[in-house]
């Protein structure tokens, strides 16, 4: 646990790529393979189940080190993150015998789910009084499930390439699917001879942000362009023996999805697709809001009338796979060629389809096309390279996503609550309001998009200025407004607004703007309703 502990600290204390990647590189060749094997799980989301809550960690901690409750969650309010917060208060030991490694802990961990609670609390202290500070605090992390190391899979794989001698796209395929940690191998899990087996899927593919202008790109010839969906994005896999729907994150979402099950029987062995699953109106043609979809992700089985109300679509946009040969490596208007001429030969009536490419002779004719998404469900266009292989990861230069601006509002802050990290001792995480009348009316919450000297400016205000504490919230005047940026908006009853913003995030602190002319709800509403009848059923159109 010693070695993870100081690999964590080298990666928290720099943001340079090159050292950290050095870092976990070296991490690979000395650790124990047990460990490596948890280490590269937990960098790719794998992460063990929690064993108990943060309620109950708050109370044994605070029993643990003679605090009163209400002295702990001060401690916690300025501390800013709860295991943190548990490793600085709990008393540390002269005699630690310590454990041997990551692997001993976790394992630890595991062993108590479904364990009475007090079995439970004293394996938690007794875990917590063997290690010291540094680890007591890692494995907190493990417990709460909160665990982040500030490293992406992809430089996770980087490394790991250096230190094995392995080619790094086989090593990214060969972490892709479904493997338990607990019961695999370090040497069969970076093996490249166990690549492409089963239901496994590849590294996903992904696209920058356009910010410059499309005809930096080039000449249009070289390029083909697709809407961009707003759903889930996929990868169906038919093997011999093997049939699955993998999300982006790694998740197999097989089940949630029944209505692709009679692709099973009318793919070709050995076909890989990748594309977009999306709530889809057969009568018109066009997908459904991201809403009528999320009512689906959390379930694990799907009730008939959710199946009937919100039917799935499968938009394919890359064949990666066919007749069990690799296709990744050949351009991408070969590999599209190839997509169409396999969806053409399936039975009509499927819910699969082709994501249709936007024909386009020049940038500007593009442009004025890409004004349209919304009318038909989309987000914008997406570009890509026609020369281009399908690299897994974010290989700038080939993919573009070319979003519409999004949505924005003017708001007032009316609660701040501490951010987590490195940001514990800032206020980072408000509640946005717009008017009602003349109240003001909750509608979002937003925590990115300011400088770190704008959070520490906006810190020093909530401090002087706060009318009310509700634990680690504070209600401050209704003084600071913002402008918000937002992808959609949707009906929700669970909000007092009655609508929901999606993904919100603060694009600049309005400090010309006076409350009084910050945005309504009735404005929201008319946004809502504008954004309903872009979506309206009507005639089919070619997206």
């Amino acid at each position: 646990m010693k070695a993870f502990a100081t690999l964590f600290a080298v990666l928290d204390a720099t943001t340079s790529t090159a050292g950290k990647t050095a870092a976990l590189a070296d991490y690979f060749r000395t650790a124990p393979d047990a460990d490596k094997v948890w280490t590269i799980a937990l960098l790719s989301g794998r992460r063990p189940r929690r064993a108990a809550t943060a309620t109950e960690l708050r109370t044994w901690a605070a029993e643990a080190a003679g605090l009163s409750p209400w002295l702990f969650e001060e401690s916690h309010a300025v501390v800013g993150d709860l295991a943190e917060t548990i490793a600085l208060i709990l008393p540390s030991s002269a005699d630690i015998a310590g454990l041997t490694g990551l692997d001993a802990v976790i394992r630890r961990l595991i062993a108590l789910t479904g364990q009475p609670a007090e079995a439970r609390r004293a394996a938690i202290l007794a875990l917590w009084a063997s290690l010291p500070p540094a680890e007591r605090f890692l494995a907190t992390k493990l417990l709460t499930g909160g665990f982040r190391m500030g490293v992406s899979q992809g430089l996770m794989t980087r490394a790991l390439a250096q230190a094995t001698g392995r080619a790094e796209a086989d090593l990214a395929h060969a972490l892709m699917g479904d493997w338990n940690p607990a019961q695999t191998a370090f040497g069969a899990l970076v093996s490249a001879l166990e690549t492409g087996a089963g239901s496994r899927p590849y590294p996903f593919a992904l696209a920058s942000p356009l910010e410059a202008a499309a005809a930096t790109l080039g000449d249009p010839v070289d390029w083909r362009a697709e809407w961009k969906w707003d759903g889930i994005r996929g990868q169906i896999v038919a093997r011999p023996g093997a049939f699955a729907l993998w999300s982006r994150g790694e998740e197999l979402i097989t089940d949630r999805f029944p209505e692709f099950a009679p692709l099973r029987d009318h793919l070709p062995e050995g076909t890989v697709m990748d594309g977009e699953v999306l709530a889809w109106d057969r009568a018109s043609g066009r997908p459904l809001p991201f809403a009528a979809l999320q009512r689906r992700i959390g379930r694990k089985t799907v009730p008939k009338a959710l199946l009937r109300e919100a039917p799935a679509q499968f938009l394919a946009y890359d064949l990666l796979e066919a007749g069990g040969e690799d296709l990744r490596a050949q351009p991408f208007a070969a590999r599209r060629e190839a997509l169409d001429t396999l969806l053409a030969g399936l039975p009509p009536g499927l819910p699969l389809a082709a994501s249709p490419l936007v024909t386009f002779y020049d940038w500007d004719a593009l442009a004025v096309r890409r004004q349209t998404a919304r009318e038909g469900g989309t987000e914008g266009l997406m570009l890509k390279r026609a020369a281009s292989p399908y690299l897994g990861g974010r290989k700038r230069g080939d993919w573009w996503k070319w979003k519409l601006d999004p949505y924005s509002i003017d708001a007032v802050m009316l609660y701040a609550q501490a951010g987590h990290g490195r940001r514990a001792g800032l206020f980072t995480d408000f509640t946005f309001a717009v008017r009602d009348g003349e109240a003001l009316v909750p509608v979002a919450k937003a925590y990115s998009g300011l400088t770190d000297a704008e959070f520490a400016e906006i810190t020093a205000w909530v401090q002087r200025h706060t009318l009310e504490r509700f634990g680690p919230v504070r209600r401050v005047p209704p003084d600071l407004v913002f402008e918000i940026a937002f992808e959609g908006i949707q009906a929700s009853p669970r909000h007092k607004s009655g609508i929901a913003l999606r993904f919100p995030r603060m694009l600049r602190w309005r400090r010309d703007k006076p409350v009084a002319e910050i945005d309504t709800l009735e404005a929201l509403r008319g946004l809502l309703a504008a954004d309903r009848g872009l979506r309206a059923p009507g005639p089919p159109r070619d997206i």
